[in-house]
């Protein structure tokens, strides 16, 4: 199993400081349990409503992944959201775009270590690694973003949902 920073290992009040500007609830599920809503099963992170379920060994990329989901999806998806977040390509470049920006709003993190650990789980990116993607061929999922009032022209999140 890759080694990437895990959820247990942050400061809590930093990722539901985070969730919390969305709108979203963390939710601790005990070491060993399911996690509720896990689409992917194992230490990967669950989205029930508006609450990200998460394990002390749920990968943060798999976390923000999932809150990003829940940024993304259009507000009918949203009100019936349990476990499988849906959407289509451009949504899935614009999830992935959003959670290596918001990486850097958890001081453990950063966008070159969630990149990294992108790389290390198995992301798969045509140029080879997230971090080459994300500088070089994601002007498309950035605007997405864009259109969808996610983020300003200047990538920082507007801490607000899909319309």
């Amino acid at each position: 199993m890759a080694v990437v920073l895990k959820c247990g290992e942050l400061a809590p009040p930093e990722l539901q400081a985070l969730l919390g500007r969305y709108d979203m609830a963390l939710a601790w599920v005990a070491d060993e349990a399911a996690i509720p809503g896990s689409y992917w099963g194992d230490s990967e992170a669950g989205l029930i409503a508006n609450r990200l379920l998460v394990r002390n060994d749920t990968p943060l990329h798999s976390a923000l992944h999932e809150a990003c989901h829940y940024i993304c999806m259009d507000g009918r998806r949203r009100a019936g959201l349990h476990t499988d977040a849906g959407g289509g390509y451009d949504e899935e470049n614009g999830v992935n775009y959003l959670q290596i920006l918001l990486s850097d709003y958890i001081p453990e993190c950063g966008r070159e270590r969630m990149c990294a650990d992108m790389d290390a789980w198995g992301y798969c990116f045509r140029l080879g690694s997230a971090r080459a993607w994300f500088e070089q061929d994601a002007e498309d999922a950035r605007q997405w973003l864009l259109t969808h009032g996610v983020i300003d022209v200047a990538d920082r999140p507007r801490w607000r949902l899909r319309a």
